[in-house]
């Protein structure tokens, strides 16, 4: 049983996600934790209440400490690297990687050490390569990976790095994603 879903993007991200969760239902019930990059000066809450409008959710940016609930989307805040540890969401002012803080990297491979096998990465639409190395560390420990089809993204180069670092169990159209992890999920 799976016990969480990663999302990392960038560039094109909004579109993606909205998209992603308009097409989920009920019965995927893993919290899911979203890091996107976005910039530090970034208003407070209101991606959360962007993508709110796209499920029935309780969508918010993450907060150190927060228990992971089902049913939760959690949104990495601006400037802070999210990991996702003992059941909780942990954020860290650690130096950037790949020039990003979020990082992708950071939140799978936290995934990947806290969850293995029980955990789900997904990497969508993205202008550099971060969450590649990520995902490639889900898949390693028995994880599920999954990559929106590049030719799909508003930027490829994301999926691009994501597909040359690891074997994906699935490259799929962003509309085709949701019903793929509901037949994972179920």
């Amino acid at each position: 049983m799976y016990e969480v879903i990663v999302i990392g993007t960038s560039w094109g991200g909004l579109d993606a996600v909205s998209r992603l969760l308009d097409g989920l239902d009920d019965a995927v019930r893993q919290p899911i934790v979203v890091v996107q990059h976005r910039s530090a000066e970034s208003e407070d809450g209101a991606l959360a209440h962007l993508l709110g409008h796209h499920t029935r959710r309780s969508v918010r940016d993450a907060e150190d400490k927060t228990e992971l609930e089902p049913y939760h989307v959690y949104l990495g805040p601006p400037d802070y690297h999210v990991l996702v540890e003992d059941g909780h969401i942990a954020l860290s002012t650690d130096e950037p990687v790949q020039y990003a803080r979020p990082s992708i990297d950071v939140l799978f491979e936290s995934a990947a050490d806290e969850y293995g096998e029980r955990a789900i990465g997904i990497v969508l639409t993205g202008a550099n390569d971060d969450g590649a190395r990520g995902l490639a560390k889900i898949k390693d420990c028995g994880g599920v990976a999954i990559v929106q089809e590049p030719s799909s993204s508003e930027r490829r180069a994301m999926p691009d790095a994501a597909i040359a670092a690891t074997v994906a169990d699935a490259i799929l159209p962003l509309d085709e994603i949701p019903n793929f992890l509901y037949g994972v999920c179920l």
